[in-house]
C-alpha cells in the first residue's frame, strides 16, 4: 500500500511518538489559542463578554457534534479498510463522508440562525451579556462549513501520515486567530464580533489547505468519485457516536454549570467557570491529541488482525501499542496535576485581576478541579481506543456515562450538599466514576481484541 511504511514499523515508544507528538502539539496549540481568544476578550472587552463566550459554547458544540461523529467514526472505518487493502473503496468512502459533512454544515448553520434569537431570551441575563451572546454566535455561524471541514481534515491528515502538515495548519490558524483578535478587537474596535471572526478565519486555514491536499492523487487518501454506501455512513455514525455524544452532552453540562453558577453566584460565577474550563481543556488536549495520533495505528493493526487472524505478530503490535499508551498517559497525568496546582494563581491572573471577584472563585475552583486531571487521560483514551477498534457502542457508553450520566449525578447532588465547592467537585467525582467504568470495559474486552 502506498506510503504505508509508517504502519509497518515496529511498535516502539519512539515510533508511537512520531505519530502522536504532532497531534498533541496540534491539539494543545488549538486549545492554547482558544485560551488566548478568552484572554483578549476578558482584557479588552470585559468578563461579561467572557461569560457570553461560555454561554454560547453549548450551541457551538451542538452545531459541530455531527461533524465530530462523522470525522472520528469515518476515520476508523476508512483506516480499517486501508489495513484490509481496500484502498479504492476507502477513498470513495472518504469523499462521500466529506460531502455529507458539507451538507450537514449548511443545514446546521441555517438551524442556528433560525433558533438564535430564542435561545438566550429565557436565561434572565443582563442586557449586555445577552447582546454579547447574540453578536458572537451570529458571526461564528458564518464559518460553520469551514469549521466542520477543519474537524474532518485534521483527522484525515493524521491518518494520511501528514500529521506535521496538520500541525502547521493549526499553528498557522492559531497565529492568524491571535493576530486578528488584537487587530479586530483593539484596532478596528469590533468588540466580540471581531473575536468570533478571528476564530472562524483561524479555523478555516486547515479547511482550505485540506481541499488542496486531498485533491492530489499522491496523498494516501484523496478525493475520488464518491459512492453512496449506507453501511459506511451507518458505520461512521455508530463508531463516532461516542464523540458526538461527548460534544452534545458537554454542551448540556456546560449549560448546567452556567445555570448553577448563575443561581449560586451570578454572572461572575459563569466567568470563573469559563477560566476553569480553559485550564481543563488545555490539559485534556494533551490526551485528545495523543488519542488522535494513535487511533489510525489502532485501526490499522485491528484491520491487519482481522485479515490475518492467526498471525501472532499483528496481535502483539496492538497489545504493545495499548500498553505503551497507558504508561504515557500515566506520566502526563502526574505532571499536569503538579503543574496545575502550582500555577493556579498565575493562570487565573491572566484572565482576571486579583481585585476582581472572579479571581478568588476561579482560584478555588481550579485547585479543586485539578484532581480530575488524574483520571481524564485514561477516560479519553479508553473511549478513543474503542472507537478506533470499531466498537462504537462501548465507546459511546463510556463517553455518554462520563460526560453526561456521572456529571448529571454529581452536578445535582454535590452543590446541594456543599454549595459552590460542590460545583467544582462535580468534575473530579464524575471522572473518578468514569475511570471505574473504563477499567471494567477494558478488562471485559481484552481477550476479544487481544490488547
Amino acid at each position: 500500500m502506498e506510503n504505508s511504511n509508517a504502519y509497518e514499523q515496529p511498535v516502539t515508544l519512539k515510533n508511537i511518538l512520531k505519530f502522536a507528538v504532532p497531534t498533541i502539539a496540534m491539539t494543545v496549540f488549538m486549545s492554547f489559542y482558544t485560551m488566548v481568544d478568552g484572554l483578549f476578550v476578558s482584557n479588552l472587552i470585559g468578563t461579561d463578554a467572557l461569560s457570553a463566550i461560555n454561554l454560547t459554547a453549548p450551541i457551538i458544540q451542538l452545531v459541530t457534534a455531527i461533524s465530530t461523529m462523522l470525522a472520528t467514526g469515518g476515520s476508523a472505518v476508512i483506516m480499517k479498510k486501508m489495513g484490509e487493502q481496500k484502498t479504492d473503496e476507502a477513498k470513495e468512502d472518504f469523499t462521500f463522508l466529506i460531502l455529507v459533512n458539507v451538507i450537514v454544515g449548511i443545514a446546521m448553520c441555517a438551524v442556528g440562525y433560525l433558533a438564535m434569537n430564542h435561545i438566550f431570551a429565557g436565561m434572565n441575563l443582563s442586557a449586555d451579556v445577552e447582546r454579547y451572546c447574540v453578536e458572537y454566535l451570529s458571526r461564528y455561524l458564518v464559518f460553520t462549513v469551514p469549521i466542520l471541514l477543519m474537524n474532518n481534515f485534521t483527522l484525515y491528515m493524521i491518518a494520511s501520515e501528514k500529521a506535521n502538515l496538520s500541525l502547521i495548519c493549526s499553528v498557522t490558524g492559531g497565529v492568524l486567530n491571535m493576530v486578528l483578535d488584537y487587530v479586530l478587537i483593539a484596532g478596528f474596535d469590533m468588540g466580540i464580533s471581531g473575536a468570533a471572526i478571528a476564530t472562524g478565519l483561524g479555523y478555516s486555514v486547515t479547511a482550505v489547505v485540506g481541499l488542496f491536499v486531498f485533491s492530489r492523487k499522491k496523498s494516501l487518501l484523496h478525493f475520488k468519485k464518491p459512492v453512496f454506501r449506507f453501511r459506511v455512513l451507518a458505520g461512521a455514525a455508530t463508531n463516532g457516536c461516542s464523540e458526538m455524544a461527548t460534544a452534545l452532552v458537554t454542551g448540556i453540562i456546560t449549560m448546567m454549570f452556567n445555570w448553577t453558577m448563575l443561581a449560586f453566584v451570578g454572572e461572575d460565577g459563569v466567568a470563573a467557570v469559563t477560566i476553569i474550563m480553559y485550564v481543563l481543556m488545555f490539559v485534556s488536549s494533551l490526551y485528545t491529541g495523543y488519542s488522535y495520533g494513535v487511533a489510525p495505528m489502532l485501526s490499522f493493526y485491528y484491520g491487519e488482525c482481522s485479515l490475518n487472524e492467526g498471525n501472532i505478530q499483528t496481535h502483539e503490535k496492538l497489545k504493545k501499542l495499548v500498553a505503551l499508551s497507558m504508561k504515557v498517559i500515566a506520566v502526563i497525568s502526574v505532571v499536569t496535576v503538579v503543574f496545575s496546582f502550582i500555577l493556579t494563581r498565575p493562570l487565573v491572573s491572566v484572565f482576571a485581576r486579583p481585585d476582581n471577584p472572579v479571581y478568588d472563585l476561579a482560584v478555588t475552583g481550579n485547585r479543586i478541579c485539578t484532581a480530575a486531571l488524574l483520571f481524564i487521560g485514561f477516560n479519553i483514551f479508553a473511549s478513543g481506543m474503542f472507537t478506533a477498534l470499531s466498537n462504537g457502542i462501548v465507546s459511546a457508553v463510556l463517553a455518554f456515562s462520563r460526560s453526561f450520566v456521572f456529571m448529571l449525578i454529581t452536578m445535582i447532588v454535590l452543590p446541594l450538599l456543599l454549595g459552590v465547592n460542590g460545583i467544582w467537585l462535580a468534575t473530579p467525582a464524575a471522572e473518578l466514576m468514569a475511570l471505574v467504568l473504563s477499567f471494567s470495559m477494558f478488562v471485559k474486552f481484552r481477550k476479544r481484541y487481544g490488547y
